[in-house]
């Protein structure tokens, strides 16, 4: 299979035959567009003259089949343009989505944009631009047939055309560079606006309103100098343009005439010279009115190939057989990208399948960062983690997240219904969904709600409470019954009452053989664990059964100063 870094070559070769399909079509077009000279040409010089009726009737007859026929031609030629956008924007989408989702997760801003860039290649196919660029590489046909009129009206038509192209050069070394750093600018100032729109709340509760919209004004004038910049260089290239290529209809017209006077052309190939002329500069004044749209999509797919030049975050695995829930860490060490010292220091332990293990430490510890890499969701630089033997990273992604659940500390839903998140997005099977629901203590509450499993949630689960949502989010991560759940703060939002479901749940998946692994901060969870892992600095101070661990701790034999030690240690007196 090609490697990914050339899949934006590998899928224009695939579609090649697309591309030449409209190349012919643009030959055939352009050679019918001939039609209409020859036609003027003929009525001048044989029709006239000779006065003949039936003369004049068969060549308007083969004129108008002509024309027919090129109007077909565009018609199908534009049509398999739009039909190869669409076909590339689907081959391409699912990869420049998970390129993006790959993105997100190293912490790069291109994702959303990605598909957007895609979006802006697909218009381009279907637009005017891409017709002018067809049409070009026949301009010498045209000049072709006018030097046969007579050299001088080809060598007028070819120093108009030179300038022209030169015209549009210009266009580009004017406007290239600053469209690119109004596209960069404009891209910076809509993540700044849509980081502002996610935190609604914090900037409407703090009255930050103002200065949100200071900070988008700024940067939303930096990109409107910017493309007023380009705009105003390229206005002052096209003003000149226009009236260039009608001084060059005049010109050619004056100088068919005076050749005409002399006896060297007829009125016809004058006539003709100037209808051929204005048909063979006219791709290259679309060319620069259309630029802008040309340099946009010309930046959009080189910031496409930049996505796939990058090696993909994870190789593609295999699906394996359903784990059974053996979770270890060897060894691990990791560093996030930005950061200049690991998070993550020789991280060790090892569970077997149906034990529970909370994550215990003081903040910046390092328990969400291993959260996130027991659920594969980066590589450690040294080391491994793995279920039942198999490395979690490396396992494909879809088979993978079929065995496994996740809580993150920050609960995320996705606009649809309760039941397209519980079942993750899919249709999902009705017993099944119901089953997380209860199973995570939340199906009561949904029914109370209007439309029950169907209730809409709104963007980001707006509609819902932060209690609502974590437990939306516990029935989701317990969909399917899988082998391996990991709960980051899963109690950081309920009441009393959503606590007690909760530790129902963490009852309900250990009585299911499933190994649960909880990043924890409140005592009332300690009771349910088997093993208890205590994080300090990235490192593991102490990792062993609950009853020893937290004996030890209670003897001060940590460094680890931590709130639930004491409160656990009350617990376990009332108890």
């Amino acid at each position: 299979m090609t490697p990914t870094s050339n899949l934006l070559a590998e899928t224009f070769a695939r579609c090649r035959g697309g591309f030449v399909a409209v190349g012919a079509f643009s030959f055939v077009i352009n050679l019918l567009v001939l039609s209409t000279s020859v036609y003027m040409l003929q009525v001048y010089d044989r029709v006239l003259p000779g006065r003949s009726v039936e003369t004049l009737i068969y060549l308007t007859l083969i004129a108008t089949m002509a024309l027919a026929a090129m109007g077909a031609l565009e018609f199908f030629r534009s049509r398999l343009l739009v039909r190869l956008g669409v076909w590339i924007d689907r081959v391409l989408a699912p990869q420049v989505l998970g390129r993006g989702l790959e993105n997100a997760l190293r912490g790069f801003p291109y994702r959303t944009e990605a598909l957007r860039d895609l979006a802006t290649v697909r218009g381009y196919l279907g637009g005017g631009g891409i017709m002018a660029l067809f049409d070009a590489p026949w301009m010498p046909l045209y000049l072709i047939f006018i030097f046969l009129l007579h050299p001088l009206l080809g060598l007028l038509a070819l120093g108009g055309a030179v300038i022209l192209f030169a015209l549009a050069l210009a266009n580009n070394a004017l406007t290239a560079g600053t469209l690119k750093q109004a596209n960069a600018a404009s891209a910076r100032a809509y993540q700044a606006i849509d980081a502002g729109f996610r935190n609604a709340e914090v900037i409407a509760g703090m009255g930050m309103g103002g200065v949100l919209m200071r900070r988008w004004d700024a940067a939303n004038a930096g990109v409107l100098a910017l493309q007023s910049r380009a705009s105003d260089r390229a206005g002052l290239i096209n003003a000149f343009t226009k009236p260039f290529r009608m001084f060059l209809q005049v010109a050619v017209l004056g100088l068919g005439a005076w050749l005409s006077l002399r006896h060297e052309v007829s009125p016809g190939a004058m006539v003709a010279a100037s209808i051929v002329m204005s048909r063979a500069l006219a791709p290259v004044e679309q060319a620069i009115a259309t630029w802008k749209q040309t340099a946009g999509a010309r930046e959009a797919w080189g910031r496409l190939a930049r996505l796939f030049e990058a090696p993909p975050l994870r190789p593609t695995g295999m699906e394996l057989p359903k784990p059974q829930g053996q979770l270890s860490a060897e060894a691990v060490t990791y560093t996030p990208a930005a950061a200049k010292a690991p998070v993550l220091r020789n991280v060790t332990f090892s569970l077997s399948p149906g034990q529970v293990l909370a994550v215990i430490g003081p903040s910046a510890a390092g328990k969400s960062t291993l959260a996130r890499l027991i659920v594969g969701m980066a590589a450690p630089q040294h080391g491994q983690l793995r279920l039942d033997g198999a490395d979690v990273f490396a396992w494909d992604r879809s088979d993978f997240g079929r065995h496994v659940g996740y809580l993150p500390q920050d609960v995320e839903l996705f606009p649809g219904t309760i039941r397209e998140n519980i079942a993750r997005m899919e249709q999902g099977d009705p017993a099944t969904i119901v089953a997380a629901a209860q199973m995570a203590g939340v199906h009561e509450m949904i029914l109370r709600l209007p439309k029950g499993y169907e209730t809409e949630i709104g963007e980001q689960g707006s509609a819902l409470s932060g209690g609502q949502r974590q437990r939306i989010g516990l029935a989701r991560a317990l969909y399917g019954r899988p082998a391996l759940v990991v709960l980051d703060e899963p109690n950081s939002s309920l009441d009393a009452a959503g606590e007690e479901r909760l530790n129902q749940a963490i009852v309900a998946m250990k009585e299911a053989g499933s190994t649960v692994v909880i990043v924890a901060h409140r005592p009332s969870l300690m009771a349910l664990v088997d093993s208890v892992l205590v994080l300090n600095e990235g490192q593991v101070q102490m990792f062993g059964r609950r009853d020893e661990v937290l004996s030890q701790l209670r003897r001060g034999q940590s460094p680890v100063a931590m709130p639930q030690v004491r409160v656990v240690s009350s617990e376990r007196e009332a108890s």
